[in-house]
């Protein structure tokens, strides 16, 4: 298959397996899958939803670790002309009816253990027609089929999906941190463009091989798969990095190329490797997005992999990338996260609508293919996100973060319009302190949040986790941070932690820590 045939998000796996049939697909513990047994397992759980009732345009949830059905799910639904949405593992039953409820999902696919907790939810949803479950004993719920004899009496070929380039692919709901979570709609036509614009940035080929210890119901993880299947190259699936030892032994067996992780990821990584040196030669790309990647941490990434880049990344689900820093550029621009993704642009403009002077703040604005449909059934949530464009009826996405750009134009991440902390009159970046603070020896991780004061307004708070054996007294940590920052953005406070809570995609929850903070 051509590569300008590909249109709709299924057409890599069918050009993947007819170009390389023998080429391993996937990496699991345990199993080696290649792109013609994917193909295979993918068109199998396609016909066989499509014998259950699945029609065009209905939605598949897969409610499963990491693993390769999940990836021939997601393939298998598109083929059947559905549109999937990954939940993540650690959903527990309250949302994980709310998400199924509010997109309607025909089906769900999901394992012995969280069987239960959809079987336990079902009579909830009317919507809901069948379960399939990966293994064990059988459910008792309506509608439940085993996974194997699915694809098992699946003989023949799906029938025709129908579907065009501007249908609903995928469901992304985000980590519902202000209320319910919204579900970020993406079309095949999104997604084709944003697997191949970041492909293309990242300098990625065939004989990459990718590993993913994100869960693919983190959109930056669902699209190391994406991009995996795009390209024929290679996905090395985990679970998680729970275990991270495990991790680097995989990555150092498999010869590992492209490194994705946040900065939690990354922090762990290098707290190990300041206790017993890790080698990871393989290494050619290190990715980061989701959080800032403290400059700090870039030496001793290159110590891991001296031929590794790494590439300084923002993006939010409801595009799912928008811009990146060269990696060349690293040094140059040590706090910019570059410029636009290919194919796409973006505007910093103030509260007029207008473009702000180089060093000025102004709201982020996105323009491109990637740029989302919309919330699924959240009218009033899609037109505070999706502005007009500088054409009649273009919409374009209003990300309401704070940015600012320098001369030659590259994007400086100031803040969320809604994190920014006001103390004594100033405007408090948490990035910028949380930046400043990563270079304290001793700190592995740090939190700023703003609690409320009645002097100041809202004062700075520290959360700190200090590497292991590191011993830090809060008068301490107070004189290293006003060596480093303007004396209104020192914390007040600080709380030591053991750990900070973060969401299953590595995320920290600010949310939790202010709660703590008001209990």
């Amino acid at each position: 298959m051509r590569p300008h045939t590909r249109r709709l998000l299924f057409d890599s796996l069918l050009a993947s397996a007819a170009e390389r049939p023998d080429h391993v697909a996937l990496v699991t513990e345990g199993e080696r899958v290649t792109y013609a047994e994917l193909l295979d397992r993918a068109t199998r759980f396609a016909r066989g939803l499509q014998d259950r009732g699945l029609r065009r345009g209905d939605r598949v949830a897969i409610y499963l670790e990491n693993g390769v059905p999940t990836v021939a799910a997601i393939y298998g639904t598109l083929l059947a002309g559905g549109s999937f949405l990954v939940v993540n593992p650690q959903t527990k039953a309250d949302k994980l009816a709310y998400v199924l409820g509010d997109s309607g999902a025909s089906a769900v696919l999901t394992d012995p253990r969280l069987a239960k907790v959809v079987a336990s939810v079902a009579p909830q949803l009317p919507a809901l027609r069948t379960i399939v479950q990966v293994g064990g004993d059988l459910v008792d719920a309506a509608g439940a089929v085993a996974y194997e004899a699915l694809l098992a009496a699946a003989d023949a070929a799906p029938h025709p999906p129908g579907v065009i380039p501007n249908d609903l692919a995928a469901l992304v709901y985000t980590s519902g941190s202000t209320g319910n979570p919204k579900g970020v709609m993406l079309s095949h036509a999104n997604m084709v463009f944003a697997q191949g614009s970041v492909a293309e940035y990242l300098r990625l080929g065939p004989d990459d091989r990718i590993l993913n210890v994100l869960p693919l119901a983190f959109d930056y993880g669902l699209y190391q798969a994406l991009m995996a299947v795009h390209l024929g190259a290679t996905l090395v699936l985990e679970t998680s990095f729970s275990f991270p030892a495990r991790v680097i032994q995989r990555v150092q067996q498999e010869q590992v190329t492209v490194f994705p992780g946040v900065p939690t990821v990354f922090a762990t990584l290098l707290s190990l490797h300041r206790d017993k040196p890790i080698a990871m030669p393989s290494v050619r790309r290190f990715t980061n997005t989701a959080a800032h990647l403290p400059d700090e941490y870039v030496p001793g990434l290159l110590q891991m992999s001296p031929d590794a880049l790494i590439f300084k990344m923002y993006g939010l689900t409801e595009c799912k990338r928008v811009c990146y820093l060269e990696p060349e550029l690293v040094r140059d621009k040590p706090s910019s996260v570059g410029k636009a993704i290919p194919g796409t642009e973006v505007l910093v403009l103030d509260d007029a609508g207008e473009p702000v002077a180089p060093g000025a703040t102004g709201t982020l604005y996105v323009r491109g293919p990637h740029v989302m449909m919309g919330y699924w059934n959240l009218p009033d949530a899609t037109a505070h996100m999706l502005k007009p464009g500088p054409w009649p009826g273009e919409r374009m996405l209003c990300t309401h973060d704070l940015f600012k750009t320098d001369a030659d134009g590259f994007l400086y991440f100031v803040g969320r319009s809604d994190d920014i902390i006001k103390s004594r009159g100033e405007k408090v970046s948490p990035v910028e302190v949380e930046n400043a603070i990563a270079t304290i020896p001793g700190v592995k991780e740090a939190a700023i949040v703003g609690v409320p004061d009645e002097l100041l307004g809202q004062a700075v708070r520290a959360f700190v986790v200090l590497d292991p054996g590191t011993e830090m007294d809060e008068r301490t940590f107070k004189r290293a941070c006003m060596a480093r920052l303007e004396n209104y953005m020192v914390p007040r406070d600080v709380v030591f932690l053991e750990e900070l809570p973060k969401t299953g995609s590595g995320k920290v929850r600010k949310k939790s820590l202010l709660e703590g903070a008001r209990s």
